[in-house]
């Protein structure tokens, strides 16, 4: 009778520490709540999809998916609540945010990053040579857009010799109306194409491609990207930003709040989730970096957020709290 005891105890004991150890290692049972994340169509939104999603995993019992589509999409797909987190809103693209977010359309939670540049850019080698590559200076008095006017014939359209190429944003973002208003107000239309590239993998492989073989190229871009942390590359000046007067292209594109937001709906359904995201921060070069990595690496956008977790681990400090960062850092390991 005493062995069957003792046996007895010896089993609550191994099934309590087991239990013990599984509610210390995972976050709350039940079934998982579903967060679809929108894919607007750049490589950093879909990284910080990945960091949010492992948190959400590992520490929130949340299942992260993502859903592709352009930018009126999935910002519309939100309203709609059929997109539950937005980890970049490139606020001053949409004309429609701020009185959306007035309205109560949505919940802005915070800023992901507010350092960021966008505009026409061109390698600094076409502006100042590099004399380790041998290559001269092809528009050296290159400095503002206006200047472009000088220097078509630097820019050749290799499909239209009379014109130069002009890289375009990618059609279906909004800020591709703003840059091809830019292109009409200064004139270029008369001596330039502007050139839809179709996709950010398209435009950014176009730059790559350009730089690696020491050609000239003029192009929208911005930052954060790997090009960016990786390439020297000069964003042209422009008229000081002026907020009605944007829109119409005719001032630089101003440096913005990439807020996070989240569907009315998932507000609700998942508050503590919520409370994270509102701490989430990260910065123009700690996204060039995660992206730089990925493509030196050839990693994943999951396995860029393990990484990225991993070498700054002051972040989860920063994000959560200490009971949910103890769930990440084992996770982690």
């Amino acid at each position: 009778m005493k062995k069957k005891i003792i046996i007895l105890l010896l089993c609550t004991l191994i099934v309590t520490m087991i239990l013990g150890a599984c509610s210390a290692k995972t976050p709350s049972g039940g079934e998982p709540i579903k967060a679809v994340f929108a894919d607007a169509g750049w490589d950093s939104i879909r990284f910080h999809n990945a960091v949010a999603t492992y948190i959400g995993r590992a520490a929130y019992n949340i299942a992260g998916e993502d859903i592709p589509g352009t930018t009126p999409i999935t910002y519309n797909g939100m309203i709609a609540g059929d997109v539950d987190v937005y980890m970049e809103v490139w606020v001053d693209n949409l004309p429609k945010y701020y009185g959306d977010l007035e309205t109560g359309k949505f919940r802005e939670l915070g800023i992901n990053f507010d350092d960021n540049k966008q505009g026409f850019y061109v390698p600094r080698y076409v502006i100042e040579g590099d004399a380790e590559r041998g290559i001269e200076p092809m528009a050296p008095d290159l400095k503002s857009v206006e200047d472009l006017k000088k220097y078509s014939d630097v820019f050749a359209d290799p499909d239209d010799k009379s014109k130069g190429r002009i890289y375009g944003a990618i059609s279906g973002w909004e800020v591709d109306t703003v840059m091809r208003n830019k292109y009409k107000f200064y004139g270029l239309d008369e001596n330039y194409n502007y050139f839809d590239p179709g996709s950010e993998a398209a435009s950014v492989a176009v730059i790559a491609s350009s730089y690696e073989k020491g050609e000239p190229i003029v192009s929208y871009h911005w930052d954060p990207t790997w090009l960016t942390g990786k390439l020297d590359l000069v964003i042209l000046e422009d008229a000081p930003y002026e907020e009605e007067l944007y829109p119409l292209g005719q001032t630089e594109c101003p440096s913005m709040n990439i807020t996070i937001c989240v569907s009315n709906d998932f507000y609700e359904k998942a508050p503590k989730y919520c409370e994270f995201l509102s701490k989430y921060r990260t910065s123009s070069a700690l996204t060039a970096e995660a992206l730089s990595y990925i493509q030196d690496t050839n990693a994943s956008m999951a396995e860029a957020a393990k990484w990225f977790l991993k070498e700054h681990g002051e972040l989860i400090n920063d994000w959560l709290p200490e009971d949910k960062a103890e769930l990440v850092r084992i996770k982690l390991n």
